[in-house]
């Protein structure tokens, strides 16, 4: 089944691109999709705050369940809540197959990660939501570095035009990353309006 139409509504209706296929479709029609799409919509505080939310939630592909015990931890973290409930979801061990350019999109590398492609200090974890430290070194299972996508990420076909995130060192031909640090969030590719997610679980 193909599963790009949705995520291309998806896309639409968040007002960003969470994949790189969904890109044109958005570039063609930046408006939420259905009929009334273009049309002005009344919008409140609470509203603006819950779509930001949603767009964070989306982009890390999480559950509601997920995005609140991140939070909880991030609250309990010196500094701004906001910033380091990104740093908390970037930690992700699927978020970072992604960054790596092991994975071309946040749904392929959680689908590495649950079948059992990927090893973290050379033992097999198959959970997404596992949180990566700082020295801990990730790579694909001997395994499974014959499967095609990973022919594909050696050959850096999943690496894109951004640069690698400087809290990772990469060394994409031997399909394998170090997290040097723990990251900044100016670092962080990701689009969000984090003070208004805090506002959101605050309120």
């Amino acid at each position: 089944m193909n599963q790009s139409r949705p995520k291309v509504k998806k896309s639409r209706a968040l007002g960003i691109a969470l994949t790189p296929k969904a890109v044109k479709y958005f570039e063609k029609r930046p408006y939420p999709p259905g009929e009334h799409g273009r049309g002005r919509k009344q919008t409140s505080d609470y509203k603006v705050r819950l779509l930001e939310k949603q767009r964070l939630r989306a982009q890390y592909d999480i559950s509601e369940r997920q995005m609140v015990r991140a939070y909880d931890r991030a609250r309990k973290v010196t500094g701004k809540a906001g910033e380091a409930l990104i740093v908390e979801l970037e930690r992700r061990l699927d978020a970072l197959v992604l960054r790596s350019g092991l994975a071309r999109t946040i749904y392929q590398a959680r689908q590495m990660v649950v079948h059992g492609h990927i090893a973290v200090n050379g033992r097999k974890v198959d959970k997404p939501s596992f949180r990566v430290s700082p020295d801990d070194v990730v790579s694909v299972r001997e395994r499974s570095r014959d499967k095609y996508p990973f022919q594909v990420a050696r050959e850096g076909g999943y690496a894109g035009d951004g640069e690698t995130p400087r809290y990772l060192e990469v060394n994409l031909p031997a399909l394998a990353f170090r997290l040097d640090r723990n990251p900044n969030r100016s670092e962080i590719p990701v689009i969000c309006d984090e003070q208004l997610v805090v506002e959101y679980y605050a309120r």
